[in-house]
């Protein structure tokens, strides 16, 4: 794979730059280690793109797995406790009983604090991530 393009959220990527300048090259050096081609495997089903080859987001993100682990990036998932019962409106209280909410990051390098969020052309994910998520590991850090 290949940068093409960077976006700055709010002076972050200067400041992981800064702060994280080991981490902000173990990033790029994954993203470029990545060969993509053998993961155009997904037929899309969407009515404007029919048949067209996508690449597998899944089969991505487990590439990104493959290639961060070896610099000690790892998921950092936070179980949640709703006290009031927000998570659990529509469940039956059978099937609310199973319920486990819980929060997670992409990658984490847990000495140094910093979160990584992999996303695939989900654009309202992406705010989710930048606005709530990462809002809430800071919080949690």
């Amino acid at each position: 794979m290949k940068i093409v393009a960077k976006y700055d959220f709010n002076g972050g990527k200067i400041a992981v730059q800064e702060k994280y300048a080991i981490e902000f090259l173990q990033i790029e050096a994954a993203i470029n280690a990545i060969d993509s081609t053998p993961y155009k495997t997904k037929e899309s089903t969407e009515k404007t793109m029919m048949g067209k080859m996508l690449f597998s987001p899944t089969e991505i993100n487990k590439a990104f797995k493959r290639e961060l682990a070896k610099s000690g990036w790892r998921n950092h998932k936070v179980n949640c406790d709703y006290i009031h019962g927000e998570y659990l409106r529509g469940y039956t209280p059978a099937k609310a009983s199973h319920v486990k909410p819980f929060r997670d990051m992409d990658f984490v390098k847990p000495n140094v604090k910093l979160g990584i969020e992999v996303q695939f052309g989900k654009y309202a994910f992406m705010v989710y991530n930048v606005c709530a998520k990462m809002t809430i590991f800071k919080i949690w850090a």
